[in-house]
């Protein structure tokens, strides 16, 4: 009996252990900006309907943890980037800002993903002074260097962002991330696939209930996740990949509605609402 007794005790000592260093997670997404352009789901998804608007917004994602890490997915943009002038502003609010709506300072963010380099999504590193940034590698070699050389492609890039990264990664807060299904941090994982840039990657958290996707975009809008269809406007450099991901992404969420798109203002009716813009992915 006493040894069946410790066993039993041994056995719970170990299940609570396991317990203890798997963290639980909270999941937000965050609404900084909203574009105030009449954008048509044909726009952001191939063959959409040309006549059906779609609500485009901004977001950030944050990953609250029981292990004390606030991440954040993207950063964001700051408004004096000359690209955002297209999407003719309706809202927008800093990215650090509209955090504190959570009680989440600047400084408390612990680590960023970076889904790609796209000016919107990387501009506001710079607003985060002491996260760690994970990035994938070839992303990062080729938006720091092939994409500027004759013949390259920089489009969607800005010369602030690369060297506000390159200085991030001499300052050794830059984690490079070579390839598919790693995990980064316990109970997070990247995936790669989509080649919405050059190696975008998707982001996988258990929140200790269920599975989640943040997309960003590796998915633009929910259109093209209920259709499974890429998106239009070479929002990809490899259509057939950016299928096969969202499919793969429906394997890997723990139902549909936890896969979350990086532009898609209709995330924030899907979910509880915390504060204005911000709602809890749950």
């Amino acid at each position: 009996m006493k040894k069946i007794s410790l066993l039993v005790f041994a056995l719970m000592l170990s299940c609570h252990i396991i317990y203890a260093q798997t963290p639980v997670y909270k999941i937000y997404a965050v609404k900084f900006a909203e574009s105030g352009y009449p954008f048509k789901v044909s726009d952001w998804a191939l063959n959409g309907p040309k006549n059906e608007p779609v609500k485009i917004d901004f977001m950030v994602w944050l990953i609250k943890g029981s292990n004390g890490k606030n991440i954040l997915v993207d950063a964001g943009f700051l408004r004096d980037i000359e690209d955002a002038k297209e999407f003719k502003l309706k809202t927008y609010q800093r990215p650090d800002s509209a955090l504190l709506k959570l009680g989440v300072k600047p400084q408390d963010i612990t680590d960023i993903i970076l889904s790609h380099p796209h000016w919107d999504h990387i501009d506001g590193l710079s607003l985060f002074p002491k996260a760690k940034v994970w990035m994938q590698k070839l992303d990062y070699e080729f938006f720091a260097g092939a994409a500027w050389q004759k013949a390259g492609e920089a489009g969607g890039y800005a010369k602030r962002d690369v060297i506000n990264t390159v200085n991030l990664n001499l300052a050794g807060r830059l984690k490079l991330i070579d390839g598919d299904n790693k995990e980064i941090i316990k109970g997070i994982k990247v995936y790669t696939g989509s080649k919405h840039t050059c190696n975008s990657q998707y982001v996988l958290v258990q929140t200790g209930k269920n599975r989640v996707v943040l997309a960003s975009d590796n998915i633009w809008i929910y259109y093209s996740l209920e259709h499974l269809v890429p998106p239009s406007q070479g929002g990809t450099l490899d259509p057939q990949g950016y299928v096969k991901a969202m499919k793969r992404m429906k394997t890997l969420a723990s139902d549909v509605k936890f896969i979350i798109p990086g532009h898609d203002g209709r995330q924030l009716e899907f979910f509880p609402k915390v504060a204005d813009g911000v709602v809890e992915i749950r």
